[in-house]
């Protein structure tokens, strides 16, 4: 079995399983009942040719196995769901909601945890994908507590999940500009977060503080904002991950600059562009050149 097949049979099945289309009817014209099923079962290779022929008849693209596929995932909805994270991180809203609208009547995801991944997801891509003066910021807001009370009526004690779904409420006010209540809410996540025994993800500790230091920033709490993008610096070192590291430094270095101390900020800024150099960010780059020429004039 190639490794770049590893979850084919089992996608093509629950694909099979949601289109309500009998294992014989998918195998006529494009291979044997018993060769389909030990696809099913990722125990045989379909070849190109009759994954076409299977995507056709599922009314799928063919790049949606391989998306899937790669996705590293051993089951369906996980790998719907990593394939929506992909997305995020690129911020592919049109995407994202392609792939909620999709599964949303997908039988799959009709248990708590999966239904509660659209609605998270549902929600976000409501409110981005609309004009800036047409968007909803209510409706969304009460979507995504909709989704973190599908699993917890109480919202009460979060667990990681309902905390990321928390943020995506923070990070929506903050690009309203609504600063003061993202900041509350962002400080509450720090408070939820400390109180579970570890994180699967350190990257979720990193956003939040990283989106209080910028709320902080954004009305002119220069210190307060300081003393969050350090610890974020601070984690980032002590985990060993670049995550936001070059934004972590860029802010600390616009604190610093404010508060009247440019050249620890400058020094700052510099350490910032070293790392977006690194990660070849040109545009972040662009912005720490642009506030270092800014500083020295």
């Amino acid at each position: 079995m190639s490794e770049n097949f590893v979850n084919i049979g089992e996608i093509l099945q629950s694909l099979r399983f949601y289109k309500g289309i009998d294992i014989k009817d998918l195998a006529e014209d494009v291979c044997s009942v018993d060769e389909l099923i030990l696809i099913e079962k990722n125990m045989q290779d379909p070849t190109i040719d009759q994954l076409f022929k299977f995507a056709n008849k599922l009314n799928v693209q063919l790049s949606d196995f391989f998306d899937f596929a790669s996705a590293g995932s051993v089951n369906y909805v996980s790998a719907v769901s990593e394939l929506i994270n992909k997305y995020k991180r690129e911020r592919n809203y049109n995407a994202i909601n392609d792939v909620v609208q999709r599964e949303k009547e997908n039988p799959l995801f009709n248990f708590p945890s999966g239904k509660q991944f659209l609605v998270w997801h549902e929600a976000i891509c409501l409110f981005y994908l609309s004009k800036s003066a047409k968007r909803d910021k209510v409706y969304s807001i009460k979507m995504l507590y909709e989704a973190i009370e599908i699993t917890n009526p109480s919202r009460k004690g979060l667990t990681e999940r309902e905390i990321e779904i928390k943020m995506s409420i923070a990070l929506i006010e903050k690009d309203e500009l609504s600063y003061e209540k993202s900041i509350t809410i962002l400080k509450e996540i720090i408070e939820d977060i400390d109180k579970l025994p570890a994180l699967a993800d350190p990257k979720v500790r990193l956003r939040a503080l990283f989106g209080l230091s910028q709320s902080l920033s954004n009305i002119k709490n220069y210190e307060e904002s300081l003393i969050y993008s350090q610890l974020g610096i601070k984690q980032c070192i002590n985990d060993e991950v670049l995550y936001l590291l070059g934004e972590f430094l860029h802010q600390t270095g616009i604190n610093f600059a404010y508060l009247g101390n440019v050249s620890t900020g400058k020094e700052y800024l510099i350490k910032s562009l070293h790392i977006f150099d690194l990660q070849k960010n040109e545009g972040l780059a662009n912005i720490v050149r642009r506030d270092l020429e800014v500083l020295s004039n």
